[in-house]
Formats: C-alpha cells, structure tokens, sequence
C-alpha cells in the first residue's frame, strides 16, 4: 500500500510538472505575440510620411530633447540601481535574512532584470510617442479626425503592450527558471527582486518625468497665456518644445513604468500569498498558475481590443476608446469563467476576478463623471471661474474631495466579495483582475499625450485652424482617459498593496493588529504623514523648477522684444536644459524618503511599528491620490471647456481664472498624484524584505522600553 500511495503521489507530482510547464510556456508565448505585434504596429506607424518640413523640424526638437533627459536621467539611476543590487547581494548572507523575500544574487538578478524592463517600456514608449505625434498632426491635417485618432491611438497601444508584454514576459520567464532550478516556494521568494526594480525605475522615472513636465508646462501657461496673451503652443512661448517634450518624458515614458511596476506587483502579490498557502499545506501549485493564465490571456485580450479598434474608422473618440476597454474586458471575463470551472474546479476564483475588474471599470467611470467636460462637476468648475481665481480652486478642490467617495466604496466593495470567496488571495487576484486589461487601459492613456503633442506641433506649425480642432478634441478626450488610467493605478495600487500588507504580517507571524499597543499608533500616525510629507517635497520641486522656468522665459521676452513680434526665433534649448537639470537634481529627496522611510521605521518601531506605517500610508496615500487625481483632470477640462466659447472663451477673465485652476492642477494630476500609487508599493515590497530581520532583531523600541523597565 505504501508503495502504491508513493508511486500515485510521484505520478501526480510529474503531472502537475508538465502541466506547469505548458501553462507557463503558453503564458511566454502570449507576452511574445503581444511584443510581435507591438513591432508590427510601430513599422506600420513610422511608414507614415511627414510631408510637412516645419512639422518634421519641431518633431526633430521634441525627440532629441526627450530621448536626451532619458539619457541624463539614466545615467543617475543605473549607479543607484547596481549599489542596491549588491545590497541585496550582500544581505542574502547574513543569517537574518536567510528566507528574507527579494534577497540574495538570486533576487539581485531579478532586480537588475526587473529595473531593465521598466526603463525599456518607458523608453519605448516614449520614443514611439515622439514619432507619433507628428505623424498624427499631418493625419488630422491630410484626412482629418478619423485617421488622426486611429494613428494616435496606434501609438499609444505600443506603449499599452510593451508594458504589459514586456512585464509579464520578463516576470514568467524568471518565475519558471526559478521554479525549475530552485523550487515553487522559492521562485516566489525570488521574483519579488523583479517587482521591486520596477518599483525603484518607476518611482524616479514618475517623479523625476513628473517634475520636468510640470516645470515647463506651468512657465508656459503663466508667462505665455496669462502675461504675453499668446496661445498655447505658440512657436513664439521659448518653454513650449520644452512642454511638449515633458508631455513625453513624463505622460509616457514615467507612466510606461509606472504601469510596468503596477501590473507587475500585482501578480507578485498574489504569488506571495499563494506560496504562503503551499507552505501550509492550503493551495496547491494550480494557485500560482492561475494568475499567470489570467494575465496571459489579458494581454492577447488586450491586443484583440487593438486591432478590432484599427479594423474601424472612428468619428467619435470616446466612443471608440471606451470600446476598446470593453472588449478586452469582456473577454478576459470569458476566459476567467473557463479557466475558473475546468482548470481551478471552482468558480469562486472567477468572482475574485471579476470583482476586480468590474472595480477597475467603476473607478473609471466615476473619474470620468469628476474629470469630462460632459458631466456637470467640470461645468461647474467653469461656471464658478466666472467671479474668479479663488472660487475656481474652492470648486476643484471641493469636486476633487467628493470625487473620494464613490471611488472608495467601490473599492470597498471589491475587497469585501474578493475576500468573501478567496479570503486574501482573493484580494491580490482583484487587484490581477483590475490590471488584466492593463495593456488596453494605458493604450487609451498613452494616446492623450500624443493628441496634445499633435495640437502643440499644429500650432507651431502654424498648420489650418481646423487641424488645432480635431486635435483639440482628441485631447479633450485624451484628459479624462488619463484620469481613467490613474484610477486603475490608484486601485490596483489599493489592492496590491493590502495583499503585500497581509503578505508581511504573515512572514512577522502578527495575525491580529492590537490597536492598544502604542508602538502601532505611532506606526499609524508616521505612515499617514508620509504621503503628505513625499507630496510637498515633490509639489514644492515643481515650484522651484517652475520658476527657473518663468524667469528664463520672461528674460527671453524682455531681452528680445522681436520673439513676440514674430521677428526672432526663441532659445528652446535653454528652457529644454532648464527643466531637465531642475527635474534631475530634485528627483533624488523624494526617492531616497520612499526608500528608506519603511526600513528605518522598522528599525525603530519594530515588526508592530512598521505595520501600522504601512496601514496608515496607505489608508493616507489612497485618498490623496484620488483628490489629486480627479481635481487636477477637472481643473484641466474646465479650462478647455471656457476655451471652447463657454462662459466668455479664450482670453477672458473667466478662462484666466481657469488657467490658474489648471496650474494649480497640474503637479497633483501629473506628479504627486501618481506617484502616491508607486510610494506604498514600494514601502510595502521593502517591508516585506526586512520582515526575517525584524523578527530576529529588537528595535529600538524595544531597547528603550527594556532599558526603562529595567
């Protein structure tokens, strides 16, 4: 009997072998076939012909200027990244981190592996983006709105499918090396390296693109529209090529990291549970597979969604845009409910999913109700414009509150059936759901900044009027898919990090959170501060930046009075070298605080301590980022609804107020906002690290109350 018990348990083992084999290959397969296509789409975007020499000349400046800040910006990080990764090369052999998640040369690799890929989706993404825009100028230009969005569109689905393809590509690859080699339990262990390297390029990449973006684009709304009267985009406003190019450095190539490292972490989150449940005898290797699966056909889904868009001329863009979501969602729901009942033999993995999805959808919409001209928050924002600056932030900032609520609730909702049916690796499966369609969700955001791009060249260009207005209306558009896009990160973000959360106080063996303990108050009211804290260090970059900027371009105007007169050409470079120095410098306080804030509360407070920063940071965090998000988009489409001959137009008292509503807006839609998402992932995958060395070591905490109570 104990022969055939032995011979059945070895013939099931191999077949599960095989089976993880085909399941992880085919998941491979799907990332390739999604970056196959990605190529394909950008050789038929570059046959595109420019036949316009002025258009191709400002194109030339946009994408010499971006792909150099990437460069300086690269040339900062890649040291950063090599020293953390012999850190954690280094602390793989210290005994206090021997079953430490993310450590050793193991996870070093995965974090080198995982930093390369964040950078290079950006990087992608960005460089398609600075061939697109002008490419759909001459769209709008030559056949008008249709073609215009379906090539700008085309652009930002490459960005949309290297990030999801490249993420899960480089994510299944390394787990199933270290499946084979090491074992199940510890390729989980291993690839969080990989999530945490996307996290240390995102989080520079969206702060330091962030602040550049910002900084130009402030100096040239207050200075060009405001002072001088000039449009935006004006070829005669020194700051504008330095404002197109942030649209890219920081809109497409920060949030092409910045999503790499959200879809990413997702999976990961629900692998560190998984391999929580195997060690105890509670899961089995199916629950590591099935979030792969999920994220495979999401992003085959996401690609159909693509070329089902492409097949179609399309008059209206939202409409098509918002199908475009639907259709890749609805697939993967499909596919879920299949792989649900015949792989997993049980449906309640679907709900977990689906729960997430239908959230993900949720928070979309109720930050289109906050943030689109077509409903009345945004209206009102612009009627309240009409007596002035102050009731025009006193409206947005009120919307931007209010918007929190619905946003929350349906997050709530989530978590509570996720966990109603899988308890909390049903919550990180929500979040792996929210994020299924992530290759279609920023194809939809990443084709916003090459719409605005399109519009600024169109005016420098000094094309037909008509063409301003198609591309006005693509951008438009383009304003509330990133509000959208943000959403999904300020969810997924949600969901992710209270799994890695669950994930921490598990490996710190704390199942039960002692609210009378006053360590864990202290962690609580630390963690809620942070956010606030990372906030103003980063809105306040953008103000000094934005200065330089203001200073450099009303100098240009008084020392060269013939630039407004059309007779002289404006230094682009300097404000170019303006923004990307400031951006640089100033990105390094607020990625050293998100770093080491987590380990030197651990530290000090102790396993207790550090959890209660976790909590409150994210509990801090989410509401922020949802107010910033919202308010700034709303603040951004009041003023293109006054400049749409609403409530007085261009020029009048009215659409001023607006403009300053908009740069208030912009540093927390564009900078603080999104990177609030990025913080609390990255505080919890480092505390998730440290947990081994909290457990074997006192705090200082500890010490103190030890030495008192001796």
């Amino acid at each position: 009997m104990k022969l055939l018990k032995f011979t059945i348990e070895k013939r099931e083992e191999i077949c599960m072998g095989s089976e993880s084999i085909i399941v992880l290959s085919c998941v491979i397969c799907a990332a390739i076939i999604t970056l196959a296509y990605v190529f394909i789409l950008f050789r038929r975007v570059s046959r595109i012909k420019i036949n316009n020499s002025k258009v191709e000349e400002i194109s030339k400046y946009i994408h010499q200027g971006a792909i150099a800040f990437l460069k300086r910006e690269f040339m900062i990080i890649v040291p950063f990244v090599l020293c953390f990764a012999v850190l954690l090369t280094v602390l793989g052999f210290i005994p206090a981190f021997k079953n430490a998640e993310g450590v050793g040369y193991k996870s070093a690799i995965c974090f080198v592996v995982g930093a390369c890929f964040s950078g290079l989706a950006g990087w992608i993404g960005m460089f398609t983006a600075t061939k697109s825009n002008a490419r759909t100028a001459m769209k709008a230009d030559e056949e008008g709105m249709s073609q215009a969005l379906k090539t700008a569109f085309s652009g930002g689905a490459i960005l949309g499918l290297t990030v999801a393809g490249l993420g899960l590509l480089g994510l299944t690859g390394l787990f199933f090396g270290a499946y084979k080699i090491f074992g199940i339990e510890e390729a989980a262990k291993i690839v969080t390296g990989y999530g945490l390297g996307c996290s240390m390029i995102a989080l520079f990449a969206r702060v330091g693109g962030g602040i550049y973006t910002k900084a130009a684009d402030v100096g040239a709304d207050l200075v060009g529209k405001i002072e001088a009267g000039i449009p935006e985009d004006d070829p005669r406003n020194p700051a504008t090529i330095a404002d197109n190019v942030g649209d890219n450095v920081g809109d497409i190539a920060g949030m092409g990291s910045d999503l790499t490292e959200s879809y990413v972490g997702s999976i990961i989150s629900v692998l560190t549970i998984a391999a929580t449940l195997f060690a105890s005898n509670q899961g089995s290797l199916k629950n590591f597979l099935f979030p792969l699966m999920i994220a495979g056909v999401g992003v085959l889904a996401s690609m159909l969604a693509v070329i089902f868009i492409r097949l179609r001329d399309w008059k209206n863009p939202h409409k098509a845009l918002n199908i475009a979501t639907y259709v890749a969602t609805g697939i993967v729901i499909i596919a879920t409910l299949f792989i649900g009942i015949f792989y997993m033999k049980s449906i309640k993995y679907f709900f977990a999913v689906l729960a997430g999805l239908l959230a993900g959808i949720l928070v979309g919409f109720i930050a289109e109700v906050y943030t689109s001209s077509d409903y009345k928050e945004v209206k009102r924002i612009a009627y309240e414009s009409q007596t002035g600056h102050a009731t025009n932030i006193i409206a947005g900032m009120g919307s931007g509150m209010k918007s929190t609520g619905f946003t929350i609730l349906a997050l709530v909702v989530a978590i509570a059936i996720a966990y109603f049916v899988c308890g909390s690796y049903g919550i990180a499966l929500a979040a792996v759901g929210m994020l299924s369609t992530c290759g279609i969700t920023v194809s939809v955001d990443g084709y916003g900044p090459i719409s605005d791009n399109a519009g600024g060249i169109a005016q420098m260009a000094q094309l037909d009027p008509h063409v301003r207005e198609i591309t006005d209306k693509l951008d438009s558009v383009g304003n509330t898919t990133a509000a959208i896009g943000k959403g999904f990160c300020i969810g997924s973000a949600t969901l992710t990090s209270l799994a890695l959360i669950v994930g921490y106080f598990s490996s710190c063996g704390v199942e039960l959170i002692d609210i009378s303990n006053p360590v864990f108050i202290v962690g609580l009211l630390i963690g809620a501060m942070l956010p606030y804290l990372f906030s103003s260090l980063v809105i306040a970059s953008v103000g000094r930046a934005a200065n330089k900027m203001i200073e450099e371009v009303r100098s240009q105007f008084e020392n060269h009075p013939g630039i407004l007169k059309g007779e002289e050409n404006p230094n682009y470079a300097k404000c170019v070298d303006i923004s990307t120095k400031a951006s640089l410098k100033e990105m390094i306080l607020p990625g050293v605080l998100a770093v080491f804030s987590p380990i030197a509360a651990g530290l000090i407070l102790g396993a207790a301590g550090l959890g209660g920063v976790l909590i409150g940071g994210l509990l801090s965090a989410i509401m922020l980022a949802v107010f910033m998000a919202n308010s700034g988009g709303a603040w951004d489409n009041a003023k293109k609804y006054i400049e749409e001959d609403n409530f007085g137009g261009k020029g009048s008292e009215s659409h001023h107020a607006a403009v300053t509503g908009d740069t208030v807006g912009d540093p927390l839609k564009d900078t603080a906002g999104p990177a609030m998402d990025i913080l609390i992932k990255l505080m919890s995958i480092i505390s998730l690290i440290i947990a081994p060395l909290l457990i074997n070591y006192q705090s200082l905490w500890d010490l103190i109350v030890k030495w008192l109570n001796k």
